[in-house]
């Protein structure tokens, strides 16, 4: 079933999980899957207010979780690490603490295979070199010109290559099958202790000699059967990479990891999922085939969008990504972020602003404006995939319980956050520190664009294109076209519309023809395209 799935997508998200202790709340989640012929780009929303955006170009060859035949181009002992040719301009970056324990094993058998001297992909019969030290040298483990398996766990970001890994793993929907280990561990995030020895038990009694397996969260009350079948289609992807080892060019890319819109459903599909809306038919096809096979209830929910009117659009989608990516977020309530990148980290100030207004009492109110904002936080940082370190600085508050509840709470909207982070208490001078890894180049939208009539300088909102539209409509009305639709930003469209005599009333009187103004929330503020009335493009 992976194997027909286009490969230029490929995603990881959330799992959406009810806060211990509060009240539980139904919640809904929509994603929205858009194609174009370079890109496709994923939206999620949770209940109607985008929290994941993510693109993911049809070039791009190097995507986490993808495996490598590879060479070592160079150890370098004061580093400890290795640099690894992976057939990116940047040689990939292996640390020896991610080896892993069973590096040896794994290049004997690299070497074995990759000769011909083993057939048996299944490990039962395989012997195992002894573990490496977890304290020991690079030297001791790898050596200049060697073929090994190494996996990509961070992807090149600015002008660093991949970070490689070579313990391996290959996720399923259940499951994460781990080469060369006898371990069998259970998501903490599974609570019932019953639960987890009976995912052990079950585990062990189906698990392939020479074979860890990691068992997900939303393994959590599955049968044995559905585990079992998991299991076996990672098996099979494990036999169908090493069969690509003897005879491989040197460096090449031997197992792929799923395609993004497959990554959303393994990872966090269930019944909170109230809609997934794909524009391209293909993708289409594919999203629902797996659907119908993994939870053929929610089959229905996979809907191919048709409509001259773009998705994004259609959804609010578009209004959302330009209110979201400033430098200046708003929150609820009046209270705004400003969102600052320095080279060492990332800064957000906290500010509340006409709400301080609205209360005599100053404590509540920093702490009314802080929770509002921490919630905000959590958001951009998983919105943005903002990485390293992020320092927060929240309004003073004086009294040491409400700053444990702004810590408490920060906390619990970040535990849907898949991204590995730590998050510290608040500082004497009211600074929370968080740390969140980063895996992939950070979201980053233009909400500014050159002002125009001038080399330099930026703004947020020219509306002097409206002479030009003037003037290239006056050219076309010349051409005697049946029907004309402009489709322009939403400001440029409510300078056109609103007033009496707008601007679209002065055009109707001067050449007796009604234009249909259509705003386009994608739209730059100095873009605009006429159409006819089939849906083409006016050149």
């Amino acid at each position: 079933m992976f194997g027909v799935l286009n490969p230029v997508i490929k995603y990881c998200l959330i799992h959406p999980e009810v806060n211990s202790g509060q009240k539980s709340k139904i919640v809904s989640y929509e994603l929205f899957i858009r194609s174009s012929s370079q890109e496709v780009d994923f939206a999620l929303l949770k209940d109607g207010k985008l929290i994941e955006l993510h693109k993911e170009e049809e070039n791009n060859k190097f995507s986490v979780g993808d495996v490598f035949i590879a060479k070592i181009r160079k150890t370098v002992p004061g580093l400890n690490a290795a640099f690894v040719n992976v057939g990116y301009e940047k040689d990939g970056f292996l640390h020896y603490h991610d080896l892993g324990p069973k590096v040896l094993s794994l290049l004997k058998f690299v070497k074995r295979v990759s000769t011909g001297k083993l057939k048996d992909y299944t490990l039962k019969d395989f012997p195992f070199e002894k573990e490496i030290d977890k304290n020991g040298g690079i030297n001791n483990a790898l050596k200049n010109n060697q073929s090994t398996l190494v996996q990509v766990v961070k992807e090149p970001i600015s002008t660093k290559g991949p970070r490689l890994s070579s313990e391996l793993s290959i996720a399923g929907r259940y499951i994460v099958l781990v080469p060369f280990s006898d371990r069998i561990s259970v998501s903490q995030k599974i609570e019932s202790r019953e639960e987890k020895e009976r995912l052990k038990r079950l585990i062990q009694s189906i698990r392939p000699k020479g074979f860890g397996v990691i068992i997900r969260t939303v393994a959590e009350g599955k049968k044995v059967a559905e585990l079992d079948k998991d299991l076996q289609n990672l098996v099979d992807r494990w036999t169908a990479m090493c069969k690509k080892l003897q005879g491989a060019h040197l460096p090449s890319k031997v197992l792929s990891e799923l395609n993004r819109g497959a990554s959303i459903i393994r990872d966090v599909f269930n019944d909170n999922f109230t809609n997934i809306c794909i524009d391209d038919e293909t993708l289409y096809l594919q999203i629902k085939d797996y659907v119908q096979e993994i939870a053929p209830e929610k089959e229905n929910i996979v809907k191919l969008y048709d409509s001259k009117v773009p998705m994004y659009e259609k959804f609010g989608i578009e209004r959302q990504i330009k209110t979201s990516f400033g430098k200046t977020v708003s929150s609820s309530k009046g209270t705004y972020l400003v969102i600052e990148h320095t080279e060492a980290m990332h800064v957000i100030d906290v500010n509340s602003g006409n709400r301080s207004n609205k209360s005599t009492n100053q404590e509540a109110t920093a702490l009314e404006v802080n929770m509002i904002a921490a919630t905000e936080v959590a958001r951009q940082l998983r919105l943005r995939d903002m990485g390293g370190i992020i320092v927060i600085d929240f309004i003073d508050m004086g009294r040491a319980e409400n700053r444990k509840k702004l810590y408490n709470h920060l906390r619990d909207e970040m535990k849907e956050d898949r991204a590995k982070h730590k998050i510290l208490p608040p500082s004497k001078f009211g600074l929370i520190q968080i740390t969140r890894q980063r895996v992939r180049p950070e979201m980053n939208i233009k909400t500014r664009e050159e002002a125009p009539g001038t080399e330099s300088g930026e703004i947020e909102a020219p509306i002097t294109v409206v002479n030009r539209i003037t003037e290239d409509l006056k050219k076309l009305l010349k051409k005697d076209y049946k029907k004309i639709t402009l489709n322009t930003h939403p400001f440029i469209a409510a300078f056109l519309v609103k007033g009496f005599p707008s601007v679209r009333t002065k055009w109707f009187m001067e050449h007796k023809k009604w234009i249909k103004v259509q705003p386009r929330d994608a739209y730059t503020y100095l873009e605009y395209h006429f159409y006819d009335k089939n849906g083409e493009e006016i050149k």
